[in-house]
């Protein structure tokens, strides 16, 4: 279910001859200021975040008419980044500018929305040159002053899909490994040679030298391409970039479609678009994110772990299992928590969690869940009857068995889960099993 949600600018995002000015809307406070200062690679700078911006207007499944929906930044310690999920919330793309990127000051953490509108792409898509661009995120000091002038206020729709979308595919990414490096001259003989956006097909790229292969079945090491076109964003920065990384969960030969990440680094920034299992798959329903929100420690945890989150750039597991004297995969269990709710994000080239927090309900992920519900409710009706590592589970007229496979996985015998075969997390009855597990261990 969509929301309209109101953003307010004191001014249109512009590129002036003085630089860039992004406007920012509500978030931890109203229209907050988070950096100025001097982008080191403007050209660059300037094609990532057009990728970021038409990622946000883009449906690749059942394309329609554009519509513009605002990215997000967050100011933190050491690092800018601009988020947005496409239309069908198929694609997550993501620009993190570096310390190399810019010169200038973090003048403050949080998270808002940026305006990106139509002048300023076009304006952007004429930015050249090696001469510093100055930015400033937010408004300056002047603007500031004087904010009797005009203020720009548009009402779009808010997609809950991207809320979900944001609490899924951190759960998704925090297990992907490094899986190729191609050298920039490869990486954009490779992307050149990709389908067009007509084409639907899964297919599985294979580190072959300095380059990738496409093949149509899965082998280890692979990495899935489900609908190459969705990968078109990146042709823009390619001129930049030094090298293209691709990240990916563990597969083999008969694997299942998987979520893959395709990252473009200039050495100033990085460009990454996080791909969905399947072009018609958004990733707000994945279900990845359940078990993140079915403990009730974990919750308790979170709390813990959310009080001392201090807008670092790579939050350090080890030092929040000392600060809190929790374990390192209790902490690492509570930052996923966290994450269905916007609290934290996931950089895969960092191999590590970065602080955040959307400026949107905390409790929609839990609430845009029936499964999770459905979940909780079997649990108080008694409905779950343990049998070592099996589970029958009475759900309205029917029983349910529920098995624990070796890997620690669940299985079901109801529909959810003949149909999807645990690809969109867990059913319900399954995740009412790992409720009371929990409880009563």
């Amino acid at each position: 279910m969509n929301a309209v949600q109101t953003y307010r600018y004191l001014q249109p995002s512009t590129l002036r001859a003085a630089g860039l000015d992004l406007q920012t809307s509500g978030g931890p406070a109203a229209n907050p200021r988070f950096f100025s200062g001097f982008l080191t690679t403007p050209a660059s700078a300037a094609a990532g975040l057009l990728a970021v911006a038409e990622v946000a207007r883009t449906r690749y499944h059942q394309p329609v008419s554009p519509a513009s929906l605002d990215p997000v930044v967050t100011g933190s310690r050491e690092r800018l980044r601009f988020e947005s999920f496409s239309g069908c919330c198929g694609v997550y793309a993501r620009m993190d500018v570096v310390p190399a990127g810019f010169d200038g000051e973090i003048a403050g953490h949080g998270t808002t929305n940026v305006d990106v509108n139509p002048p300023l792409r076009e304006a952007l898509a004429r930015v050249g040159g090696i001469e510093p661009l100055h930015l400033a995120v937010g408004p300056d000091d002047l603007t500031v002053s004087t904010m009797e002038g005009a203020v720009v206020e548009r009402k779009v729709p808010l997609p809950g899909r991207w809320m979900r979308g944001f609490a899924e595919v951190h759960v998704l990414t925090a297990g992907f490994e490094p899986r190729a490096e191609v050298p920039a001259a490869e990486a954009t003989a490779f992307l050149r040679r990709l389908p067009g956006s007509s084409d639907r097909s899964v297919l599985w790229a294979v580190p072959a030298g300095r380059t990738l292969r496409l093949t149509s079945r899965p082998t280890p090491g692979a990495v899935c391409l489900a609908g190459a076109g969705r990968l078109a964003a990146l042709r823009g920065l390619l001129r930049h970039a030094r090298t293209l990384r691709v990240y990916g969960p563990a597969v083999r030969a008969g694997s299942p479609a998987v979520p893959s990440t395709w990252e473009l680094d200039t050495g100033s920034l990085r460009l990454s678009l996080t791909l969905s299992p399947e072009p018609y798959r958004g990733f707000s329903g994945e279900g990845a994110a359940l078990l993140a929100l079915a403990g009730d420690e974990v919750i308790d945890d979170a709390e813990l772990v959310g009080a001392l989150l201090s807008w670092d750039p790579t939050i350090d597991v080890a030092a929040l299992a000392d600060a809190t004297g929790l374990s390192d995969d209790r902490v690492r269990a509570a930052l996923a928590q966290l994450g269905t709710a916007g609290r934290v994000g996931y950089d895969v080239a960092d191999a590590g969690y970065f602080h955040r927090v959307m400026p949107h309900d905390a409790g929609r992920a839990e609430r845009d869940n029936p499964r999770l519900v459905g979940a909780r409710t079997l649990v108080e009706q008694g409905a779950v009857r343990r049998d070592g590592d099996h589970a029958t589970v009475r759900s309205d007229d029917d029983e349910y068995r529920v098995r624990r496979l070796p890997d620690g996985n669940l299985t079901c015998t109801c529909r959810w889960w003949a149909k999807y075969r645990g690809q969109r997390g867990p059913c319900k009855h399954a995740l009412a099993v790992s409720m009371l597990a929990e409880v009563t261990v």
